[in-house]
């Protein structure tokens, strides 16, 4: 069965170019283009898509307008097409917060030497979030308030830091998760969120404005601190580093043969050289693999790794691998992220 897309832009150029891309798979249809959101909205409602790329600048109705009303009243997955500069990182984490699950650029050309891998990529995005589907937008995916769970009571007496690696679906998960952690959470928060550059710094502004913990895009030089989540910068890796009685960050370029930069294993492992077994390690939605060599070190360690359930990732792919490798210590579902890690990491506090 194939996957019907929704091609959603103003512009005649993107709509063939995106649509050209994605019908070159034969798994793929698109069964429909629009103009606006507003044309959006009823497309969704006539051809029942599995999947819609969206932009934003749109007339008549742009498309974070459009994206709340699909979500409110037909929701499915949707990738934002994004313009990779400030404002298109600050509307796309708009968009990625309202429930859109990623985002392609916008900068699409067929003369593009990267149009290749953007290709490859969008379709690999696509095949593993249309397969989620069902899943993702059931509405019972979410447990009721008031359902009371056996929470894993894992025990991290030494606990220093906690670190998370997490990408497709990310920003609308950290919003679950980081505005859950209590304002007096015992140790610092690092955090890999597969993004690029601009786009961290929003997501880290959108998260401050909403949590009791202060959130802020990690710098190289700046000191590692209890109290705070540190987002690494897209397009940057984040390491660590011991000066005098202090732990800061090197934020560099290398290594430059990374699949991803950020890359969740070089946070791992550079957390590993510093904390050693001291680690409190959460694998959230994502594609791919990234993070599964880091957690193999923390586990050997004696450090603790936490899996996202299949059921609440939008991609099944990070903690699968995790899973499968037997690293987990927990899997655990996306509302109960913050409470295990705050259960875990408060017995280290007392």
């Amino acid at each position: 069965m194939s996957v019907k897309i929704l091609v959603v832009d103003d512009s005649a150029f993107m709509r063939k170019a995106i649509s050209m891309m994605i019908e070159d798979d034969p798994d793929i249809e698109v069964v429909g283009t629009a103009r606006d959101g507003l044309e959006a909205i009823e497309k969704v409602k006539a051809l029942k898509p599995d999947l819609m790329t969206l932009d934003v600048e749109m007339p008549r109705m742009d498309g974070i307008t459009a994206l709340k009303r699909i979500m409110k009243e037909n929701p499915l997955p949707v990738l934002m097409v994004s313009s990779l500069t400030v404002e298109g990182g600050r509307t796309t984490v708009e968009a990625l917060s309202a429930g859109a699950v990623d985002f392609i650029p916008k900068q699409l050309s067929f003369v593009s030497l990267d149009i290749t891998k953007i290709k490859g990529d969008l379709i690999a995005k696509i095949k593993a979030i249309a397969k989620n589907r069902m899943r993702i937008f059931s509405k019972s995916t979410t447990p009721k308030s008031g359902t009371t769970r056996n929470q894993p009571a894992l025990k991290m007496m030494s606990a220093q830091i906690v670190t998370i690696g997490i990408s497709t679906g990310g920003p609308f998960s950290l919003q679950k998760v980081i505005p859950s952690l209590p304002a007096n959470f015992p140790v610092p928060v690092t955090v890999v969120q597969h993004m690029p550059p601009h786009f961290t710094k929003s997501l880290a502004e959108r998260l401050n404005s909403i949590s009791r913990l202060e959130v802020c895009e990690a710098e190289d030089g700046m000191e590692l601190s209890k109290g705070k989540v540190f987002i690494a910068p897209g397009g940057l890796h984040m390491k660590f580093h011991k000066t005098g009685g202090s732990v800061r960050f090197n934020i560099t370029k290398d290594p430059s043969d990374t699949l991803h930069r950020p890359s969740v294993d070089v946070m791992f492992s550079s957390a590993y050289e510093i904390f050693g077994g001291r680690i409190l390690a959460a694998v959230m939605t994502g594609m791919g693999h990234d993070g599964l060599e880091g957690a193999k070190l923390i586990k050997a360690g004696g450090g603790k790794v936490i899996a996202q359930d299949e059921a609440t990732c939008v991609v099944y792919g990070m903690p699968k691998a995790i899973v499968d490798a037997e690293l987990a210590d927990a899997v655990i579902p996306l509302d109960d992220v913050a409470s295990t890690l705050t259960n875990a990491v408060s017995l280290a506090a007392n």
